[in-house]
């Protein structure tokens, strides 16, 4: 039995999460308020949850990580990401342009829906409402793509001090996600973040240069991060491989 979780009641220890039936699930119930996210992003909690039930909580074991020193672009992405930042930076309104935090809820609707090869994600209404609240309070970003105008592709995530815990991405032209994956990488790099929480591991972010690592170093480098403080002005870098 996992523990139920009321308003009130605090985060068990992550140690006690589950290691066989759902390896990483620590507990349920409790609310995604504000002030619930973050203690929870605080101790290397987060939520994740399908449509219909309770809320869910996470600490998986190892953690997928990306150190954003480690991040991969192709040879494909490099010439990409030279066409944008020309564009974002011509001063006469290229096609391309990058921004951060301009469209936050729209960024994470389209997270949400439907992929071409499968249904919506675990993005749930409740969810939208709880991290943009985070968003409302500076906690919570996106990096947005636009192409002649349009959101074509972006990620999102929530900031603590020096650490970033990436929550989801979506692209809508060939490379969009990994556009805004580049710009966020080198303005987290400028401003010494060195780890981004990937949570789970795939196959598309380990090509990217994710990796896990133990939950025990994991929580030992968030722990020296979030005492940093707050990034507060978040402008679009050029990636740190244009020049390359």
């Amino acid at each position: 039995m996992i523990p139920w979780l009321e308003a009130d009641t605090p985060f068990p220890d992550v140690s006690t999460a589950l290691t066989r039936e759902a390896p990483g699930l620590l507990a349920a119930g409790a609310d995604l308020s504000p002030q619930r996210l973050l203690t929870a992003y605080r101790h290397g909690i987060f939520p994740w949850f399908s449509e219909g039930q309770p809320i869910l909580w996470w600490s998986t074991d190892p953690r997928m990580v990306l150190m954003t020193a480690q991040f991969r672009i192709s040879d494909s992405l490099r010439k990409t990401l030279r066409k944008v930042e020309r564009d974002r930076t011509s001063g006469d309104g290229g096609r391309w342009q990058v921004r951060f935090d301009s469209a936050f809820e729209d960024v994470m609707r389209a997270c949400a829906a439907p992929r071409r090869d499968g249904p919506g994600t675990w993005i749930s209404e409740d969810i939208i409402a709880g991290y943009t609240g985070l968003h409302r309070l500076g906690y919570a970003h996106s990096a947005e793509v636009w192409l002649d105008g349009a959101l074509v592709g972006g990620a999102y995530g929530v900031s603590i001090g020096r650490m970033f815990y990436g929550e989801s991405m979506f692209a809508r032209v060939t490379d969009g996600s990994k556009i805004a994956l580049a710009y966020l990488v080198s303005f987290l790099l400028h401003h010494g973040v060195q780890m981004i929480d990937c949570q789970q591991e795939t196959g598309h972010l380990a090509s990217l240069g994710a990796a896990p690592i133990p939950r025990t170093q994991f929580l030992a480098h968030l722990r020296n991060s979030i005492e940093f403080p707050q990034i507060t002005e978040w402008e679009p870098i050029a990636p740190f491989a244009q020049g390359g």
